[in-house]
């Protein structure tokens, strides 16, 4: 076995045994939705309000939330997780009890 080898089987190892990430509780992640879909929405209407403002309002309701809706599913909430992770991981204190889960009704 190369060394490579045995670095990559390490971390496969070292990942697998790694305690899952303490999901948000379902108020926190409606509040970060909240905030991805209120900045978005806001975005997109300055950004192509002017250019669908002619559409009938069905129309234009489909086009802003065709672009709003993936941009806050695989972009924007994402990131809202995995920053609010870092900021959770940064207030604990060293030689503390790890974060405890959130933990949902």
């Amino acid at each position: 076995m190369t060394s490579a080898t045995t670095r990559t089987t390490a971390a496969r190892t070292t990942a697998a045994c790694a305690p899952p990430a303490a999901q948000p509780s379902v108020h926190v992640r409606a509040l970060l939705t909240w905030i991805a879909v209120f900045g978005a929405l806001t975005a997109v209407q300055l950004l192509i309000g002017p250019y669908v403002e002619g559409l009938p309002m069905l129309l234009r309701t489909l086009v802003i939330t065709g672009i709003v809706v993936p941009a806050v599913v695989y972009a924007l909430m994402p990131n809202l997780l995995r920053l609010r992770g870092a900021v959770r991981r940064r207030i604990a204190l060293p030689g503390t009890e790890p974060v405890q889960q959130d933990r949902t009704p």
